[in-house]
């Protein structure tokens, strides 16, 4: 059985047509079940919990990467199989586990060819896409060995499934890109260097995965992770014992 969390935003005119399309797609595919809608002020997990207990085997997120983020981070422990039909911009997630944007994610829904997938842990609560520390006057202590520090501020962001993408200054033609890498989280670490009246300047940037760490402020930091920002002034962040039992698509980036 499967069922359906359409994200609140599909309800705008200009997705119906689109989300109409992909519900008669998946009733010719046999795999059309309960439709659920939700807002952003609500607990999924209870409700997903309550749709397994009924039979549900498959819960599928229907929306962008904030949708998919916002469910998972809730949610990953569940017992059931996670699928995700991407809809509209901002969608890099459905890129890395290829399945493709519309009605034709369906095909790969359809096909039910699934991996399992890595999830993060940051101060009690999961987090499956991405985990971005803005900015600030932090120190880092990873894998309980090394320690990194800045002069004056420093950016981290850590990537499970969503990359980084980054531009060493404004000339810079070519964006880089962070991958996600599979067994472990990896980390992006970016010094800044105060350049008088001009602002600050990027330094050269510290890639590399790890299994644990800590970041820690003297002052409250903002850190956003899988679309919800929180301020902080100590993170835990590491790779869940549990793991996302996730639809993927042949073309997917791991």
């Amino acid at each position: 059985m499967y069922v359906y969390i359409y994200d609140n935003f599909l309800r705008d005119k200009k997705f119906l047509a689109l989300v109409k399309a992909m519900e008669i797609s998946l009733t010719d595919y046999g795999i059309a079940g309960k439709i659920l809608r939700i807002n952003k002020y609500a607990d999924v997990k209870p409700i997903i919990e309550d749709e397994i207990k009924r039979g549900a085997k498959t819960i599928v997120i229907v929306g962008n990467d904030e949708s998919f983020g916002y469910v998972l981070s809730r949610a990953a422990n569940c017992d059931c199989v996670f699928g995700f039909l991407p809809v509209g911009p901002n969608n890099s997630i459905a890129e890395v586990l290829g399945i493709p944007l519309g009605v034709e994610g369906c095909d790969v829904l359809s096909r039910r060819r699934i991996e399992r997938l890595d999830v993060g842990w940051m101060n009690n609560r999961y987090f499956v896409s991405q985990l971005h520390v803005y900015p600030s006057k932090v120190e880092v202590i990873y894998d309980e060995r090394f320690r990194a520090t800045a002069e004056d501020q420093m950016e981290v962001v850590v990537c499970n499934l969503k990359p980084f993408y980054w531009k060493k200054n404004k000339r810079d033609r070519d964006a880089q890109v962070v991958h996600p890498q599979d067994g472990k989280l990896e980390a992006f670490l970016r010094p800044l260097t105060k350049k008088s009246w001009w602002g600050y300047t990027y330094e050269d940037p510290s890639i590399f995965p790890f299994e644990e760490m800590e970041i820690r402020g003297e002052q409250p930091f903002a850190v956003e992770a899988d679309g919800k920002t929180t301020k902080e002034i100590r993170v835990k962040i590491k790779l869940a014992h549990d793991k996302i039992a996730m639809v993927v698509g042949r073309n997917r980036q791991f």
